[in-house]
């Protein structure tokens, strides 16, 4: 069975949580389902319910030529980067320069936190308007379509220098006893900086712009590290792990575990992204789609040789940016859904621009659409809204924009 846009695209009928009618409600994924019915918060409309209807076939991008400074294989990866934005926004990465290893114990380490008691993970809780700490089924924000899930979140800095900001956030909340795991997490947090930035490049020559444009542009930002814990439920069926929504920020770098869970609407139905163990998801958010139609200059033509017969031109700005003023970059609507026998795990990595960036059009941009499709404003404001005064949807960055013309 197919969704149809007009149903699933609608927007969220939730509000957010008042702190002053906070309850005393925890997420307790095991005793929950020894009850005869699950909590109602955490049942989910039939409309975000609707089953994937087969895999997503999004690229899988080697690097390795990329890294080692091999045009051809760089203007390769950066059109079928081109390729994935203009459709879906999500793509798969290998030979990426993470250690698989480094990979597999930042997965198998989270059992450490999660397995605590309850009481000990509810005890370095997320606070209203932080970003670092727990959260059990994002109760501490919204009161209803609960997502069926446990998230440990921290930040790394990218212009943090040498201070191991990581680890030190491990050792001071969590005790010595996670130190090792805080050391494990700052090393994993290090080759994610180099390996976003590295996409930020390629994005860059996707859109025929000079390499380091979005990598200057973002190398003084900062990311959200999360943690995911999917628990399994007996009525999977009725549950989220997380609804329908598009990232508010940059970029999102995934890995998952090898338990599907994540899916992603295209073409008018939702399709599972296989699950790779050596593999990076990547996809694009609003504030890069954004950034995009507004920092996109102008420039001269460039071609560049793909094998021995394809070859890739980049269009002039005043075409190209007119396309990408009507979303030819996706920031794709994907969700997470749960297993009913098996937990899932992920590592999600969202990268953001400093919290004083202003997102502004330049001139050029002005001159010939004529007018702005968003006014200016700083990545600090659109984290607040998504904190404290809109549960990210599709429609976020449209909605952020309307609540910036009343507020």
């Amino acid at each position: 069975m197919e969704s149809s846009a007009s149903t699933l695209l609608m927007p969220p009928s939730v509000e957010l949580k008042d702190e002053r009618k906070q309850g005393t409600m925890v997420f307790d994924s095991s005793k929950m389902q020894k009850q005869e019915k699950l909590p109602t918060e955490f049942i989910w409309p039939d409309a975000d319910l609707v089953q994937a209807q087969q895999d997503l076939n999004e690229p899988l991008i080697d690097l390795d030529g990329f890294f080692k400074g091999d045009e051809t294989a760089t203007a390769h990866a950066a059109e079928l980067i081109r390729m994935a934005c203009l459709n879906h926004g999500f793509f798969q990465v290998t030979n990426h320069g993470v250690n698989l290893d480094l990979i597999r114990a930042a997965q198998q380490d989270m059992e450490a936190f999660f397995k605590l008691p309850l009481s000990r993970k509810l005890s370095v809780k997320k606070k209203a308007g932080e970003l670092s700490g727990y959260s059990g089924a994002h109760m501490d924000r919204y009161t209803s379509k609960l997502p069926w899930k446990e998230t440990l979140s921290f930040v790394y800095r990218y212009d943090s220098g040498s201070k191991p900001m990581v680890a030190d956030y491990f050792k001071t909340v969590l005790g010595e006893d996670f130190e090792e795991i805080g050391w494990m997490y700052q090393k994993y947090c290090d080759a994610l900086k180099e390996l976003s930035l590295g996409i930020m490049q390629l994005l860059a020559i996707s859109l025929g712009v000079d390499i380091s444009y979005y990598r200057n542009l973002f190398e003084d930002g900062y990311s959200i590290m999360r943690c995911n814990s999917y628990p399994p439920c007996k009525e999977a069926g009725l549950v989220m792990g997380t609804g329908p929504h598009c990232d508010p920020v940059a970029l999102t770098i995934l890995h998952q575990d090898q338990v599907k869970g994540l899916e992603v609407f295209v073409d008018n139905k939702w399709q599972s992204v296989k699950p790779r163990p050596d593999a990076f998801v990547i996809n694009i958010g609003d504030t890069f789609m954004r950034v995009m139609v507004s920092r996109v200059g102008c420039g001269v033509r460039r071609d560049l040789e793909v094998g021995s017969h394809l070859r890739v031109s980049w269009t002039p700005p005043a075409i190209y940016l007119e396309a990408l003023s009507n979303g030819e970059y996706k920031s794709c609507i994907h969700r997470a859904v749960v297993n009913m026998d098996k937990e899932r795990r992920s590592l999600t990595f969202f990268i953001s621009l400093k919290d004083d960036s202003v997102v502004s059009p330049p001139d050029e941009l002005i001159v010939r659409e004529g007018q702005r499709k968003y006014p200016d404003f700083k990545w600090s404001e659109l984290l607040e809204f998504t904190q404290k005064h809109y549960r990210p949807n599709n429609d976020t960055l449209q909605s952020f924009v309307e609540w910036r013309l009343t507020a």
